[in-house]
């Protein structure tokens, strides 16, 4: 094992020891595909810190009421998603707070709406990437709403669509502001970067009053004709 502050290693029942299961159990998670494979030292495999972290994660979704088949589907979607620095692109957000999650944390914010083909699709849209044992979500209101949506009893799934096509919509929006500045004579991004306020409170005053109008055709056909 590697001297502290270095990363450490251990043979397989030191590595059962320490997640609190036995060895059986971590061949089965072995021979399942849930934990990624060891480093070979002639006949000697040598498992890390990586797999420590997966087999406790393992444990607490298992705790939470998560299958091993439903854990091993969204294992395989977290090894294929792509990295935080994939996900940041030419850098992080300027004025949204990205949020490190654990496995068992993301399923303690969706429950049972934590699914691989949600995680799938919220890596997909963009919201999520992985970076090493942890998840790391784009932006920390965006998975407060999302959360609060779920508790709502609105699915995951209808969220994460919704949130795609609001992306074309905050796209577009984006482009009509960044016209609107650049083409003035003499403008430059950093006028654009002044003037973002600007169009976030036009944005949100547009998508009150719209509210408003929805509310109110709504109770209208509440109380019929």
């Amino acid at each position: 094992m590697a001297e502290d502050g270095e990363r450490h290693e251990y043979r397989m029942e030191e590595l059962a020891g320490k997640a609190g299961i036995t060895v059986r159990t971590l061949r089965f998670y072995r021979e399942r595909k849930l934990i990624p494979p060891p480093r070979r030292e002639g006949r000697i495999a040598w498992y890390d810190d990586t797999h420590l972290a997966r087999l406790r994660t393992i444990s607490a979704l298992l705790e939470r009421g998560h299958t091993l088949s439903g854990i091993a589907e969204l294992a395989e979607a977290f090894d294929e998603g792509r990295g935080v620095g994939e996900l940041l692109g030419l850098g992080a957000p300027t004025e949204e707070v990205p949020v490190r999650l654990s496995p068992e944390e993301l399923a303690d914010h969706f429950g049972d709406q934590a699914t691989s083909e949600n995680l799938a699709a919220a890596l997909e849209l963009g919201y999520l990437a992985t970076d090493g044992g942890e998840i790391v979500h784009i932006s920390r209101r965006l998975l407060e709403v999302s959360a609060a949506l779920v508790r709502e009893g609105v699915p995951l799934a209808d969220v994460l669509t919704a949130g795609r096509r609001v992306r074309e919509h905050a796209e577009a929006l984006a482009t009509l502001f960044t016209d609107l500045i650049l083409t003035q004579p003499g403008r430059t991004p950093e006028d654009l970067n002044r003037l973002r306020p600007l169009a976030k409170n036009v944005a949100e005053a547009e998508l009150s009053l719209a509210l408003d109008r929805r509310l109110r055709q709504a109770e209208a056909g509440d109380q019929g004709p």
